[in-house]
């Protein structure tokens, strides 16, 4: 067999991504997402394999609490800080992108988030909620996650959100988080999130077609 560069092999093989498997409604429609855009995926609440992926994804539907409940039992929520800490890159989805800010209130309940970023779930402010259907954003300057695809549209299913952002830099060299927008009714919210090895959409990539498709292989560029 001739010698190929390193290059050339990294680009022949899968990069390997587990999509957390605590039992999140829309797990098989990003699995088979991810494997569309050429990705290996496992489906698993194994520790091992979630994480030795190179990528993890954290889907979720329904309630903060909930997803935050479940998380808990299966031992996720230790497992995402570990790879968070290790420069181990994770990606949420829906619910699995609230979960990352500081905190969730449904119906008068508050609920404590994993505080990767600052910033509380909370109903939108609109006529009609939940916000169903397709939605343009605002990509933050530079993101990788929305490179291409910047005035594509995007598939939302959502009552509540994080409508406001206010995150001090610890270290001025230190690069801020690339924030995304969208709105609906009167509230802006949070659309994304890029801040290192953490990225997370309010959207479904994996119900957004092309668009939703290319910002998958965008993170998988990533890993």
């Amino acid at each position: 067999m001739p010698f190929l560069p390193r290059r050339a092999l990294s680009r022949m093989s899968k990069p390997s991504v587990t999509v957390l498997d605590y039992g999140s409604g829309n797990v098989r429609s990003a699995v088979r997402a991810l494997e569309h855009v050429g990705a290996e995926v496992k489906l698993s609440r194994n520790a091992d394999d979630v994480l030795n992926a190179q990528g993890l994804l954290v889907p979720g539907v329904g309630a903060f609490a909930a997803v935050m409940d479940a998380l808990k039992s299966v031992g996720a929520l230790n497992w995402i800080g570990r790879r968070v800490a290790g420069n181990r890159p994770v990606m949420g989805i829906c619910v699995g992108h609230q979960i990352l800010f500081e905190e969730g209130v449904e119906h008068g309940v508050r609920t404590e988030g994993m505080g990767e970023w600052p910033g509380k779930v909370e109903l939108l402010k609109a006529d009609v909620v939940p916000h169903m259907g397709w939605n343009t954003v605002e990509p933050a300057e530079g993101s990788q996650l929305f490179k291409g695809i910047e005035d594509e549209r995007f598939y939302f299913v959502h009552s509540y959100a994080v409508q406001e952002w206010n995150f001090d830099v610890a270290q001025p060299r230190m690069k801020p988080p690339a924030v995304t927008w969208s709105q609906h009714g009167e509230s802006r919210f949070i659309a994304g999130v890029e801040n290192g090895p953490l990225s997370a959409v309010q959207f479904h990539p994996e119900k957004s077609g092309d668009a939703g498709a290319q910002l998958l292989r965008n993170w998988l560029e990533t890993l």
